[in-house]
Formats: structure tokens, C-alpha cells, sequence
């Protein structure tokens, strides 16, 4: 039977707060989880059991307070028309995570082609944002309930350079927040990119399903495998 999970505390000296959970066998993986508009690091904690036993996993706090517990990488407001965002303050917070991402990874000793990331909702946006504009910093990264934005457009690297990246898309076919039309253009931008990725759709709402935590834990271990001693 599995140790009951224990949150790990809350560290807050480097560009961002993070829960470090270090992984349970020989440590050879790094996973940043970011978490979607209003919650927090705590959110996504769910998914650490489940991973493989080499990796470690960040939980990472969005930087921007909005109230007791509730954080966001960047303000949006929903519209009929569509999410309107702070397009400046999203770009504060992709310069500031690309740079927690390499602090992180010379703290833990991870490469980053050893690293991923991934997000649920707004966590999603972040990640692709990040590996899309910066491949340099990670090996693949999972888009969870979430879409890519066009502001980072002019921002995303050559094709050279995300040759070796990888891409996950889950989406839920009834999802009310992000229509699954946003899952769509992700998949049409990272086709016209050129970047091999893995899409999947489920009868489910602005949500991670069993099914998807499932999937995606697969797609994370062909990632980054166990190296082996």
C-alpha cells in the first residue's frame, strides 16, 4: 500500500513558491505542475502519487494575489466573446517562470532534457507559452484544459529549435470555460510548427478527469524515462 501523501512545504527563495516533492525511488526527472486562475499550488497535488518514482514534482504558485489562497499568472476575464487577458502582465509571468525554471533546475541538478511542464487551465497557457517560446529550458510540455495564446506568437522559437520538443493536449468536449475549439487551434498551432505532439479528448467538462491524469502520467514517463544506473 502507498505512504498516504504529505504536502511538502512551501519554499519562497527563489523566483516563484513552490511545494518541492522529491521523487520516492532515484530522482532523474523533474515535472512543474502550475495550477489554473483562482487556486493555487495545492490544487494539482493530486496528480504527485501518481507519477512515475523518478520524478520530482513542483507544485509552483502563480505570482499575482487575487485573494485568501487564490492566485493567477496573469488577470482574464471571460467574455461572450472569449477570454480578454492582461497581455503584459501573461508576459511578466513567462519571463519570470522561464527564469524559476532554470533556478529550480540548477537547485535540483535536472537538466532540462529532463524537465517538463504542464498546467490545468491557465497553468496550460503558461506551460506552452514557456516551452514554446523557450525549448531551450524543457524537454516537453502538458496542456491540460487549456489553450496557447497568440501573444506569444512573434515569441515562439524557429523550428530548429522545437524539433525536439514534445506536446500534450487533453481537453474535455463539454468543457464551459475554455470551449473545446480552444484545444483545437493548439493543435492546428503546433501542427503548423512542426512540433510532434499527443492530443486527446474526453466527455468531460473544464476539468482533469481520472482518464486524463491517467494519460497523462503515461505521456510523461515515454518523456522522460527511468535512466537507468
Amino acid at each position: 500500500m502507498n505512504a498516504p501523501f504529505m504536502l511538502p512545504p512551501l519554499v519562497e527563495d527563489l523566483g516563484l513558491a513552490y511545494r518541492l516533492s522529491p521523487a520516492r525511488g532515484r530522482q532523474s526527472a523533474l515535472l512543474i505542475l502550475l495550477h489554473g486562475v483562482g487556486a493555487n499550488e495545492t490544487s494539482l497535488a493530486g496528480l504527485v502519487p501518481l507519477m512515475p518514482e523518478h520524478v520530482a514534482v513542483a507544485l509552483v504558485r502563480s505570482p499575482f494575489p487575487m485573494g485568501m489562497g487564490a492566485f493567477c499568472a496573469f488577470a482574464v476575464n471571460f467574455t461572450a466573446s472569449g477570454p480578454v487577458i492582461d497581455a503584459a502582465q501573461a508576459e511578466a509571468c513567462r519571463q519570470r517562470l522561464a527564469d524559476f525554471v532554470g533556478q529550480l533546475q540548477a537547485r535540483t541538478g535536472i537538466a532540462p532534457a529532463r524537465t517538463a511542464v504542464a498546467g490545468f487551465s491557465q497553468g496550460g497557457v503558461m506551460a506552452a507559452g514557456l516551452a514554446l517560446t523557450r525549448p531551450d529550458c524543457v524537454a516537453g510540455f502538458g496542456l491540460l484544459s487549456g489553450r496557447t495564446l497568440p501573444e506569444i506568437g512573434p515569441l515562439i522559437a524557429p523550428a530548429e529549435a522545437l524539433a525536439g520538443l514534445q506536446g500534450l493536449v487533453l481537453h474535455g468536449d463539454f468543457d464551459d470555460r475554455l470551449p473545446v475549439a480552444f484545444a483545437e487551434q493548439s493543435v492546428e498551432l503546433l501542427g503548423s510548427l512542426g512540433v510532434p505532439f499527443t492530443h486527446q479528448r474526453y466527455p468531460a467538462a473544464h476539468e482533469i478527469t481520472r482518464d486524463m491524469a491517467v494519460d497523462f502520467v503515461a505521456w510523461l514517463a515515454r518523456l522522460l524515462p527511468a535512466e537507468e544506473v
